[in-house]
């Protein structure tokens, strides 16, 4: 018998099971019959959680699946398929998103309202955010195929929910859809700014480099080839913005940090040293924007229902020129 538990049930009732296709040993456990490797890997993983955080914390910094796996095999020997490198990303990225959807910052009165415009599978799409002033949290996102009032609005309201009150400012650009979208959602309580560039305050400079930094992040995501997995990996990205990457602007506090939340993880291989379950993402905003769900139903390899799809591996993306 072993010294130590199996890395499922946690017994000790484990023997000697053969060997691993790369040579390790393999053990099986007596109370609940599987088969695992003794190393640091999680159940049903074969790469360490360390190797699989840095693996996340890269691709979340701007590096591409081709550098992440170049860095892991010069560092550790090991060289994993980019579809696991993806399956790893898409996986703990929901674990993430789930663990910090449902924490409410403490945030200022004054929000900072933006849009982009990205690249998705080939068409241009527009990319929404609300940020808090002060404390730097990025409120909520939002994807539309067009710049109008109803994209607005869902952008307040998820922002609102995610702040748990309305704003007293929000500063914009010239954009004429937020006059009647903040209006609408937050009524004449709300002052509406519009920015008058950025050498007059108050400007927008802190969301624009917000956006700089979004901007960065799709040149290793130009493969993506539906709605639902750029909505995932947005979503990733905001999670890493607020509570793992610290801003020199905050003191190397964390928006999270300063909006005073208390993170359920410090890093990305926190995350990846716990348990995750399949996913149940939700499509309560897409049903609210509206303007992209029908191009995400098209999206071969999901099962969708009325308010909610489970996630099935996604297909890792065309990666002949993310080097």
């Amino acid at each position: 018998m072993a010294e130590f538990g199996c890395k499922y049930c946690g017994a000790k009732a484990v023997v000697r099971y053969g060997f691993s296709p790369k040579g390790e040993q393999a053990w099986w456990c007596k109370v609940c019959e599987r088969k695992f490797i003794d190393n640091d890997a999680m159940p049903g993983m074969r790469t360490p959680t360390d190797q699989v955080g840095l693996a996340l914390l890269a691709f979340y910094d701007g590096s591409s699946l081709s550098a992440i796996r170049r860095q892991l095999k010069q560092q550790y020997g090991n060289d994993p398929s980019d579809p696991a490198v993806y399956g790893w990303i898409t996986k703990y990225s929901e674990a993430a998103i789930a663990k910090t959807k449902n924490l409410h910052p403490t945030v200022s009165d004054v929000w900072i309202a933006d849009e982009t415009v990205l690249n998705i599978a080939g068409k241009n799409v527009w990319f929404w955010d609300v940020m808090d002033a002060k404390t730097r949290f990025l409120l909520a996102s939002h994807m539309s195929a067009s710049r109008g009032i109803r994209d607005v609005k869902a952008l307040m309201e998820d922002a609102a929910r995610r702040a748990g009150k309305p704003p007293r400012v929000v500063i914009t650009d010239k954009l004429l859809a937020y006059i009647d979208g903040i209006e609408l959602t937050f009524g004449a309580d709300t002052k509406h700014i519009q920015s008058q560039g950025f050498s007059v305050q108050p400007n927008t400079n802190l969301i624009e480099r917000l956006h700089g930094s979004i901007k960065a992040r799709t040149k290793v995501m130009w493969g993506l080839k539906s709605i639902p997995s750029a909505y995932l990996f947005m979503d990733g990205w905001a999670t890493h913005y607020n509570f793992i990457r610290p801003h020199e602007g905050l003191g190397d506090k964390t928006p999270a940090e300063k909006a005073g939340l208390v993170s359920p993880f410090k890093n990305w291989l926190d995350v990846a040293n716990e348990p995750t379950k399949p996913s149940e993402v939700t499509f309560d905003r897409m049903e609210r924007g509206g303007s992209l769900l029908p191009q995400a139903r098209q999206h071969v390899g999901h099962s969708y229902r009325r308010h909610t799809f489970r996630q099935r591996p996604m297909p890792a993306p065309s990666l002949s020129k993310m080097t």
